[in-house]
């Protein structure tokens, strides 16, 4: 396979990198200017090389062009997109103007679907981006040390029907939680700021709940959290957070647990059913 890596920012795309490497696929690289880090470059460098093409976000003409070029036939998007650029920053090129006028709604979902319609019609298929990173997935159960108390499992059980509505209307994957009562919900900011708002407003002992949408789409926005997740919720007093099992990217693996652990946080992974959402473990 010859994959095409569309690179936002974090560690996302080294992981998606060196994975994709070491399973032997040719890699070509689309790091998006305003986005991907510095150092994607250096990594790409190294055995086996891959090429990469710092483009800006809206040149959308450009980067496909380039994966055309380079022969990929699969193409993979891994990294954050802060959602505000998509409406603010980003100038588009003639591509994506008459991509962006062919779309009804102009939410993130709606126009990254677009993109990898777009992307078929050029001969490339777009798949998950969790594709090389299955031991990365959020398990089912209690992953941590702690289990949460019953006061917990009780918010937990109470923010799931509500962050399962706000994630399914795309307004955001994330929502605080204490006392049985919302603190704080996600929307274009991120899950890191919601956390820190919640512990400004309630103080010590909020619930995060983080969930994928009703019908995640596991090529794009897929619900990522890491040691930073755990640092933020620890600055701010949170006690315990849920994910979504299989459908949760665990960007720093096991450090994530051990970070939980030491902070006396619980993390819970949700297993996520029609039937079925409340906690497990």
């Amino acid at each position: 396979m010859h994959l095409g890596l569309i690179a936002g920012n974090g560690r996302f795309p080294f992981l998606v990198l060196e994975a994709a490497r070491a399973a032997g696929h040719q890699v070509t690289v689309i790091a998006l200017k305003e986005e991907a880090f510095p150092e994607l470059e250096a990594e790409a460098a190294k055995a086996p090389a891959a090429a990469v093409h710092r483009v800006s976000l809206g040149k959308l003409g450009t980067w496909v062009g380039l994966l055309e070029k380079a022969g990929a036939t699969h193409a993979l998007m891994a990294g954050q997109v802060k959602h505000t650029r998509l409406f603010s920053d980003i100038v588009p090129d003639l591509t994506a103007l008459s991509l962006l006028t062919r779309i009804k709604s102009k939410n993130t979902d709606a126009i990254i679907a677009a993109v990898a319609d777009f992307l078929r019609e050029r001969g490339m298929a777009l798949i998950d981006s969790t594709a090389f990173l299955t031991p990365l997935m959020a398990r089912e159960g209690v992953l941590t040390k702690r289990a949460p108390t019953d006061d917990e499992r009780a918010d937990l059980t109470f923010g799931y029907g509500i962050a399962d509505v706000i994630a399914g209307l795309d307004i955001g994957q994330a929502i605080a939680v204490k006392s049985v009562a919302v603190v704080a919900v996600e929307a274009m900011e991120g899950t890191d700021q919601v956390i820190a708002r919640a512990g400004q407003l309630a103080g010590a002992g909020v619930t995060i709940v983080k969930v994928a949408k009703p019908n995640q789409d596991m090529r794009f926005d897929v619900p990522v959290i890491g040691v930073a997740t755990i640092r933020a919720m620890q600055a701010a007093g949170a006690s315990t957070l849920s994910v979504d099992a299989e459908k949760t990217l665990m960007i720093d693996g096991d450090a994530i647990i051990a970070a939980a652990d030491a902070a006396g946080i619980a993390i819970v992974g949700r297993r996520v059913t029609p039937a079925d959402a409340d906690v497990k473990g």
